[in-house]
């Protein structure tokens, strides 16, 4: 039996510490939660994953092809990838990770989800700045094969478009760094990313400077905790 609160691991990272627990929630039936904290900035738990498998749901259903390569911007607790590789049209996921713990936790199944996806032949965990792949001096996401363009990217990193996990972040939400973005994926294909809270006008306007076509869905989910309902963001843009 779990005991209420444990901590299952604790690094000091490039970002700051790094924490992963986990807890029982007598107030929800005993419900057991994992939780990943950033020094004091709440990453991610387990208990709100609606909108985390919502970016993979969205953005793959906006493809044309039906074999689609991947590629998956944050591991997280792996909820965006697991949600990805559901549809067999996806024939290849590469998930990009900029911290070693969090594709430790997966590989060693610290986390729920991590021997689903790691006993998936589709899918491969890649260890590398996302940002910087993406850039335009970037190699791009496959590390076999530098410059290989991809059906859809699915971005869940950062909080927001303007705020971020780390101030370098900053020039991928320009004008350039989306266009460098565009250059990785192939003809029509489509990048979708996750932000907290109501859709930012600014960005969307952004995206339409970019892509061809751009829309932004408010995901909407119970929260058992403060009561209601809460929202994210989901942007879809195709090339």
């Amino acid at each position: 039996m779990s005991s209420l609160f444990e901590e299952l691991d604790y690094r000091d990272t490039a970002l700051g510490r790094l924490i992963l627990r986990r807890r029982t929630m007598a107030t929800l039936a005993d419900t057991v939660v994992y939780e990943v904290i950033l020094d004091d900035d709440f990453l991610m738990t387990s208990l709100f994953h609606t909108a985390e498998e919502a970016l993979a749901d969205l953005g793959i259903a906006a493809a044309t092809r039906r074999s689609l390569d991947v590629v998956v911007g944050g591991l997280g607790l792996g909820y965006t990838a697991a949600a990805a590789l559901r549809h067999p049209e996806v024939r290849s996921l590469h998930v990009i990770d900029y911290l070693q713990p969090v594709i430790d936790w997966h590989r060693t199944g610290l986390v729920p989800l991590g021997s689903e996806l790691c006993c998936d032949s589709r899918c491969r965990l890649i260890l590398a700045d996302f940002f910087a792949l993406a850039a335009p001096t970037g190699s791009g996401f496959d590390p076999d094969r530098p410059g290989r363009r991809f059906d859809a990217v699915l971005l869940d990193i950062d909080h927001s478009p303007d705020q971020w996990l780390d101030p370098a972040h900053a020039a991928f939400y320009s004008a350039s760094g989306l266009r460098a973005l565009r250059s990785r994926l192939l003809p029509g294909g489509v990048f979708a990313m996750w932000s907290d809270g109501a859709p930012q006008a600014d960005f969307t306007q952004l995206l339409q400077q970019v892509f061809s076509s751009v829309r932004a869905e408010t995901v909407r989910f119970p929260n058992p905790v403060q009561g209601g309902e809460s929202s994210s963001t989901v942007y879809v843009a195709v090339s």
